[in-house]
């Protein structure tokens, strides 16, 4: 009896078929395809505004014009979206790490008292120093958020700090300086004024001198974070399996804390505190990531800018010819959105 040698036609065609695209492969696309979002959504934010301006008069603006629509668009249109990307980045970036490092996938950097430092430095500044423009707030912002990171830190047992001890120290401080935020702003109506704008969150009054004051920060930060990506994995873990892996539970925990506040610090610092961009896009970005920080950093830096720039163009656009703070729009989306997947995830660990 002789045995055919040859395959069928069926064998032939799954040999011959490509092999499956491993996970890694689909990741590295999805971030590519973010990119490609990113930068439509920047382009976006370039064109449309709440002055109405066709695209040939932008293009004008942008490389031949010094005139009006050089005024609106490269000193109003593109310094608003190039803080965008860098305060977008820099907040995805700093809960994606805050998230990690207390375990906890509804942290953000309100969590640690860190917006509530800046906004109480930016109050004392207006109230009692007399600062009234922006790169003054800059400064005292930054300098009230990374007070507050250290104390909470100091608070939270500093070497022995656990993230639970982290998380109680940053709400007891957050309720003593809002109520102290609350207190000089009803007692003091020039102060009322200035800052309410500003603790809604936005990006008008973006300038290059703001951006450069704060970039140095934002680098330095963003650095540090995306080198924490292993260590971190190692953290999330638990304390046990971490230390059995050879992480460094004390210095991952301080230099997590160091990177979250500078990049949270310097962002609230230039825009004022903006609700939702720390604590919703890493928490989304992990569905289809996995719990891999070395993935999640990368694509809450990148998908971050992509929340906060659409929510700036929507304000621009839904109030014409005023617009909507960027911290108002990310609150209306970002609150159904996040009930939407806290929803999903429960409905898939029933």
């Amino acid at each position: 009896m002789l045995v055919d040698s040859h395959d069928s036609p069926l064998e032939q065609r799954a040999e011959n078929a490509p092999a499956p695209p491993t996970r890694r492969a689909i990741r590295g696309l999805g971030l590519l395809a973010s990119v490609v979002i990113l930068v439509l959504v920047a382009l976006a934010s370039i064109a449309i505004g709440a002055k109405e301006l066709s695209l040939e008069q932008v293009w004008h603006g942008l490389f031949q014009d010094t005139g009006t629509y050089g005024d609106v668009v490269v000193d109003e249109r593109l310094s608003r979206t190039v803080l965008g990307l860098l305060a977008g980045a820099a907040l995805g970036l700093s809960g994606a790490v805050l998230q990690a490092l207390t375990r906890n996938p509804l942290a953000d950097p309100g969590l640690l008292g860190i917006n509530a430092g800046a906004s109480a430095a930016v109050v004392t500044a207006i109230t009692y120093f007399g600062v009234t423009s922006l790169t003054g707030y800059v400064w005292f912002a930054f300098l009230g958020a990374a007070a507050v990171g250290a104390l909470v830190w100091f608070l939270g047992g500093s070497r022995g700090a656990t993230p639970v001890r982290l998380a109680l120290a940053g709400t007891a401080i957050s309720a003593a300086l809002y109520g102290y935020l609350q207190a000089v702003m009803i007692t003091d109506d020039a102060a009322l004024g200035r800052m309410r704008f500003w603790t809604v969150g936005s990006l008008a009054s973006a300038t290059g001198s703001t951006i450069w004051q704060v970039l140095p920060f934002l680098a330095a930060g963003t650095l540090l974070a995306l080198g924490l990506a292993r260590p971190l994995n190692a953290v999330a873990m638990g304390d046990d399996t971490a230390k059995a892996l050879g992480a460094d539970l004390n210095r991952t925990r301080a230099l997590s804390m160091l990177a979250a506040t500078v990049l949270s610090g310097a962002a609230t610092a230039a825009c004022g505190p903006i609700a939702f961009v720390g604590l919703m896009v890493p928490h989304a970005v992990r569905s289809f990531t996995g719990p891999d920080l070395r993935w999640i950093l990368p694509y809450a830096t990148v998908l971050s800018p992509v929340l906060l720039l659409g929510a700036d163009v929507i304000g621009r656009v839904v109030a014409r010819p005023s617009e909507l703070q960027v911290g108002i729009i990310t609150a209306l989306i970002g609150g159904p959105v996040f009930i939407f997947l806290v929803r999903r995830r429960r409905t898939a660990q029933l």
